[in-house]
Order: C-alpha cells, then sequence, then structure tokens
C-alpha cells in the first residue's frame, strides 16, 4: 500500500490517468456528444505542443540552477528566472495544457469537466505543499515572487 502511495505522488501519473480517462471517454462513451469541428485537432495538438514547450523550458531553469524537480523533495535554490518570471508552476499548466488538447485532440466532450478537477487535485496535492516549503525557505523573497508572478499565467 505504502508502494502505491508514493507512486500517486507524482503529477505525471495523475495526468497519465486523467489522460486514460478522458481517452476512454472518447472512444467508449461519447453519448452522441461531439464538437463537430476540424478545428479540435489542430487546436488541441497546438495546447500539446505549448504544454511539452512550457515543460522543457521548466526543466531547463530547473538544470541552469542545479535543483530538483521532484515534487516534495527540498530545492536547493529557488529559481526566478526564464519561464518562472511569467508562471510559478510551468510545469503543472503544461499538464493542464497538455490535458486541455488531448481531450480537443479525441473530441471527448464529457472529459471537458476532468480540467477543473485536474487543477483542484494538483493544487491541493502538489501546489501548496510546494509553496509552503518555499515560503518556509524564502520568506520574503517567495514572499515577493507571489505578488509578482501568478500561480498559473
Amino acid at each position: 500500500m505504502k508502494t502505491l502511495q508514493k507512486l500517486i505522488d507524482y503529477p505525471p501519473v495523475w495526468l497519465a490517468a486523467f489522460l486514460a480517462i478522458a481517452w476512454w471517454q472518447a472512444k467508449n462513451f461519447r453519448l452522441g456528444l461531439s464538437l463537430n469541428g476540424a478545428w479540435e485537432p489542430l487546436v488541441g495538438g497546438l495546447l500539446v505542443g505549448a504544454g511539452l514547450l512550457l515543460m522543457f523550458l521548466a526543466v531547463i531553469e530547473f538544470r541552469r540552477h542545479q535543483t530538483t524537480f521532484v515534487p516534495r523533495s527540498t530545492p536547493t535554490s529557488f529559481i526566478q528566472s526564464g519561464i518562472y518570471k511569467r508562471s510559478r508552476n510551468p510545469i503543472y499548466l503544461g499538464d493542464v495544457l497538455v490535458l486541455t488538447g488531448m481531450i480537443l485532440y479525441w473530441d471527448a466532450v464529457l472529459s471537458l469537466v476532468l480540467i477543473p478537477i485536474f487543477i483542484w487535485i494538483i493544487e491541493k496535492r502538489f501546489i501548496e505543499g510546494e509553496e509552503k516549503t518555499l515560503r518556509r525557505m524564502y520568506h520574503a523573497q517567495f514572499a515577493a515572487y507571489e505578488r509578482r508572478v501568478r500561480r498559473w499565467f
């Protein structure tokens, strides 16, 4: 049980689970609903690409600052450069864009409800704890950053 709990403590596992639900819904439970446009695959692909780009840019910053991007690990530095000038959580924002893009690509209309649920889970399970750690470690520096840069975008 402890191993399962550790496994689900990683955001990519949550993203994969939500993607699996959306894919299943698109294949098996459409209820005749569709966005009925040729734009969904294009917009979906653009959103997935944008999400992957955000994640890549964030990982570059982590590597530049030689700190961890593993949730619940203790950071060795506080990143405020690069993509982190625009978003406090570009990797999680990238996850949301990937999920949204794939839902559109698959025309999984019923799965659109998964997006706010995913955001809520990510905020409660990961972001709030990570920001609490940064607040404790970097006090005024994090407080100023928090006022200057929004959580998502």
